[in-house]
Formats: C-alpha cells, structure tokens, sequence
C-alpha cells in the first residue's frame, strides 16, 4: 500500500475548517470528474466506468466524513458542519443519478465492449440498474420532484437520528433502591446534593439498572424512560419519512417502498419479506413457549397472580432464571470482563485467527478516549488500513453500536479506515456488550479487508445489504468459547474465567433464543408495515400499527402509554429491512458450520473465510461468495436445528 492514512485535525479549532475543506475539495474532484464523463468521455468503455467509480469514490468521501462526525464529534459545530457535507453529498448524488447525459454515456457502452472484464461487465450493470431505479428517465418536473425528495429523506434521516442522540432522558433514585446493583457500578454513580442518584437511559446505565436493581418501581421507570425516547418529536418526522419513500418509490414504478428497497438485495421482492418474518415466527414459537413457561414460573413466586411477564421485568428475571437454572451470576460474569483486557484480547483474537497486526499510533483523533491502530498482515508486515476505536458514551454521540466508514479503499488510491462507535462501561462490562463488540469489530475487519481492490463500488461492506450483518454475527461466536475467553477475560487477581462458567453461560444463553427470535421479528415486521402500509387507502397510526404488531409477533407484551418506534433508529438507515438481521444470522449460522468447534483458533477454515467472504467485498454476489466457501448453498437447517435445540 503506498497511500497514506487521512491526517485529522491537530487541534480542536481546527476541525470546522477541516470538515468544510475536507468536503470541498473531495467535492470539486468528483464534479470534475464527472463533468468530464459529460463531455468528453473517454474512448474506452472500462475508462469510462473507472472515472465514473473514481468520482464515486470522492463523493463517497465526503458522505463518510459527513455521517461520521455527525454522530461522534464533541462539539456541535462541527456535527452541524458533517451534517450538511452529508446533505451536500447526497444532493450532488442525486442530481448524477437524474443527469440523461451521464445516462447516455453508459447507454452507450456495448455489453461486448467489457465483456473481457467481469468486474467492469458487474459495475456497468449496476451503474445502469442505479439510474433505472433513481427515475432518469422520467419527464424533467418528475426529476425535480424525485431529486425534492430525496433531499428532505436525508434531512429527515438525520434529524431523526439527531433527536434520538439528543434525546438522554434521566430518573433519579434513592440509593436504597439500587439494591443489587454492581458494587462498580455504584461506586460510578453516587448520589448528589439532594441525596439522589441520577440515572441516564444510556446503554451503560440502563442496561445493568434493568438486569440487576431489585426494585420493581426503578426498572419501571427506566423502562419507560428509555422507551420514550424520542417521543413525541420524532413520530411527524417518521410518518413524513415514509411517505416520502413510498412516493419515491411509486415514482420509479415499484408498488411500494419495501418493493424498492428488496429489488437490490438478497431478498429481490418485498412480499417475500413478510413471508421470512412469518417463517422465522413459526421456528421460534415452541422455542419461545419453552423460554416464556420457564421465565413465568419463576416469575409467580413473586407475583402469584401473574399471567404474563411485563417488558420491564423481563431482564431481571431472565438473570433470575439463569443463575437459578443455569447457575450463571452476571455479576460474577462481569468481574472477568474488564474493558481494557477486552479491547486487547478482541486484536489479539482476531489478529490470531485472520493473520493480521495491530499496531496502536499516536495521531490526532477527535476525542481523547478514541485510540487508532495501523493494521497490517502478520506474514509480510505490509499496512493495509488503519481504524479507530470510539467505544465510551458521552454527550451528543450515536448511542448505539456499529461501524462507520472514514475512508473507503482502493489499491494504489487510499487506503481504507473504518471506526468503531459503541457506548460501553469504561471499568467492568456485561458479557452481551462483550458480544457486541466482537460483532462491531466483524464490520470493520470486513471494512478493512475487502479495501483492497480495483473497484470503489466494490470497496468494503459493499454486499448486498441482507448479508452485511452474517460476517459480524459470525465473528459473536468467538465470544462464547472458553479457549477464546481464557486468552483475556480474567478476574482481578489474574485468574482465566473458568471453562465450566463459560459452557454454563452457552447453556444459559440459549434460555432467550426463543424470545429473542420473536422480538427480532416483531421489529422486523414494524420496519416492514411501516413502510408497506403506505400503499393502504387510510395509513394506520403507528403506535396502534405497533401495538398490533408487538401482539402478533413479540413474547413480552406491549407496555401501555409507551412509544417505542419512536427512538428505533434503525427505522433510518434500514428502512424496511430490518428483517436482514435475521436474514444475516441463518447465513451467520450456516458459515460457522464450516468451522470446526473444538478448535476455534485453527486458521484453515478461518484462512479460506477471510480469503473468500471477507476480502472480495462486493465483488460478487452474497449467495455465491457463501456457496464458494462452503461448497454449497446457504441453507436454513443449520439455523433452524439450532433454534430448535
């Protein structure tokens, strides 16, 4: 690799001039670009489709920039300034995509003329899908049309994700009702002038207050807090956000938005996404009556009367159930897990497992907790990218987990960067969270690994979106063996976390599975109708639509006077696609199958995944690349058996 990794800005003040000529200039190098397709495009057909991605390329660089440090940056003038290189860079994307010019230049190109070139023959189709579906050849007031509303989804979009990170709601408890709480978490939390402890809805705070606090009244009230997020703000942007899709979507011919969305993913159509939903419904019904009968036994020896377990006891006495039947104390789990042993355990993991190094760097970053690593190829020591840990809550960051993209690569043109945004304790950490930065970290290995190529379009997670989620939900399996954990996970005095505690966690975390799968599919089906009811003559209200799906689908009933869609913030950036987590996890199961489960570290299986689903990026499609590494097609079996089991 000869490029060099994008240089951030030294000193807080100059960040917002940073942003602004970060954009500006990535910007005037994808309009040359593309101005010259327009009028004077290169004889040769594959040059044309490089100079089309190069501008690509640059374009996708200030939307990273922009989405990025919209979310994480400290200070609000410089999310403000990401927000509108966001916004910039979708305009500008939105007119090439409605530019017949720029149409007529791939036109043009004879299929004959790229045929030699697979990868060129691939783009070429796709470039000429993406104006298909982007309305090119609609009369000039449907393309303003077309390009208004594209502009005020983004916008919507971000003010949506904008109120939800905002949007910290606070409950304040007396210490005495923090009973069983974590003596660390105590510890991090003492109580004010009034003799009152404050608690956010946070991840770090919410989480373990609902697992832990013995108080009934104070998981309520977290509950509640944490589910009203949000509300009532964001419910006007939602059902404008909607609406807009749906009319984008008829627009360009579909019968609705979720048509739209499916017709480039694994999926192809979107009836077939509630008939997944349903499928995934009907495997995880017996599943989920196991886990319910269980939970609401333990549940009536302290509610006699009870017939159902609220949502804000559920946690609670889901832990109950498991360190009573499993013999599994979280809190006990929990010593073993500090965030520090975590993070370095999480490189030397999968450096171990993938042939790679990580290597931690003193360069300027945008918050002094984030640290950044140059990896590099543990056989021939050459750097292949660069990525950055974001992991601690604080004010104005994305609450959730997930990987952002800094910088996508190309070889010989830049190298690729990704960052890693969550929101963990800083001290001792819950298994799950645990969990999920393995699963993050998924993402950006296959950011990092697949940056490597031709192709900007190819470049990194670029697979179809219902199959971005199976390489991460993969990885989450090596967070559950003890040869794995014993490498990190140790008590303060040093101690490896035992292996019959780890196999008593797998037991216990298999309690849930059933429930799980149900709720998953209750939010799958709200991402779904929210969409698709669009198309019905008189739109349903979405708390009722939501109350009506939670009931259809979901385990734990609906709390009444909440609102919880309305801090859903996957309801932005997958629309109606919620099912692909789902979708991910059957293929996520079917790959570890490949694997050899009382050897997790052997680098066979792990070499040939890496080479042939992480590395290809989008290359090819999903189904095939999976086909390659386990020599067959993907099948629902494995996922089904394991539901079941």
């Amino acid at each position: 690799m000869t490029t060099e990794p994008l240089a951030l800005p030294t000193s807080p003040d100059a960040w917002p001039a940073w942003i602004r000529d970060r954009a500006a200039s990535e910007l005037a190098l994808a309009t040359g670009l593309v101005e010259g397709l327009r009028t004077d495009p290169p004889a040769d057909p594959v040059a044309v489709l490089r100079q089309w991605d190069r501008a690509g390329g640059h374009l996708g660089n200030v939307a990273a920039v922009g989405s990025l440090f919209g979310n994480v940056h400290p200070s609000e003038e410089v999310r403000e300034l990401a927000d509108n290189a966001e916004q910039e860079a979708s305009r500008v994307g939105t007119r090439w995509s409605l530019d017949r010019e720029l149409y007529d230049v791939f036109a043009a190109i004879e299929d004959s003329a790229v045929a030699d070139d697979p990868l060129a023959a691939r783009l070429l189709a796709k470039v000429r899908a993406d104006f298909r579906r982007s309305g090119v050849d609609k009369d000039e007031a449907t393309r303003d049309r077309i390009s208004a509303i594209r502009e005020r989804i983004t916008e919507l979009d971000q003010e949506f994700s904008r109120v939800i990170r905002d949007d910290v709601r606070t409950i304040q408890v007396a210490p005495d009702q923090l009973d069983g709480m974590p003596a660390d978490w105590l510890e991090a939390h003492p109580a004010d002038e009034e003799g009152l402890v404050t608690v956010t809805t946070d991840y770090p705070d919410s989480v373990p207050v609902r697992m832990f606090a013995h108080d009934q009244d104070v998981r309520r009230d977290i509950t509640i807090a944490f589910q009203e997020r949000g509300w009532p703000t964001t419910e006007a942007l939602l059902d404008e956000l909607f609406s807009l899709r749906h009319e984008l979507a008829t627009t360009v011919g579909y019968a609705d938005w979720p048509s739209y969305d499916a017709d480039v993913k694994m999926i192809r159509t979107g009836p077939a996404i509630p008939e997944f939903i349903d499928k995934i419904a009907a495997a995880a019904e017996e599943p989920m009556q196991r886990d319910l009968g269980q939970l609401l036994e333990r549940y009536r020896r302290d509610f006699p009367d009870a017939t159902v377990v609220p949502g804000y006891d559920y946690n609670y006495y889901a832990e109950l159930v498991r360190a009573e039947k499993y013999d599994v104390d979280s809190q006990r789990v929990r010593t073993y897990f500090d965030f520090g042993k975590v993070r370095q355990g999480l490189l030397d993991v999968t450096g171990r497992l993938f042939g790679l190094r990580y290597e931690q760097v003193d360069v300027p970053v945008w918050h002094e907790e984030v640290t950044a690593y140059d990896v590099s190829t543990s056989t021939a020591g050459e750097p292949i990218g660069r990525i950055y840990l974001d992991l601690h809550p604080r004010d104005g960051k994305y609450k959730h987990a997930a990987q952002f993209t800094l910088v996508d690569g190309v070889e010989g043109e830049q190298a690729p960067e990704g960052v890693l945004v969550c929101n963990f304790a800083r001290g001792l950490m819950e298994h799950d969270h645990v969990v999920t930065l393995f699963h993050e970290f998924g993402h950006l290995l296959h950011h990092v690994l697949a940056g490597h190529g031709d192709w900007f379009r190819f470049a990194g997670v670029a697979t179809e979106w219902d199959f971005v989620e199976a390489p991460s939900q993969m990885l989450e399996e090596w967070a559950w063996h003890a040869d794995v954990l014993q490498t990190f996970a140790t008590s303060a005095d040093g101690e490896p976390i035992p292996a019959d505690l780890v196999t008593a966690m797998r037991d216990a975390d298999d309690y849930g599975k059933g429930i799980f799968a149900r709720t998953q599919m209750f939010y799958a089906a709200m991402s779904y109708w929210f969409h698709a009811d669009r198309a019905r003559a008189e739109v349903p209200d979405l708390t009722a639509r939501m109350v009506e799906l939670q009931e259809k689908y979901a385990a734990l009933p609906y709390l009444p006077g909440t609102h919880m869609f309305a801090s859903f913030g996957h309801l932005g950036g997958y629309s109606s696609g919620y099912y692909t987590y789902m979708w991910s996890l059957v293929i996520a199961k079917d790959m570890f199958s490949a694997f050899d489960e009382t050897d997790v570290f052997a680098t066979g299986a792990a070499t040939r995944y890496r080479d042939r689903i992480l590395v290809p990026g989008g290359t090819g499609d999903a189904a095939d690349l999976v086909a390659d590494f386990l020599g067959r097609p993907f099948s629902f079996d494995t996922y089904a058996a394991w539901l079941a089991r």
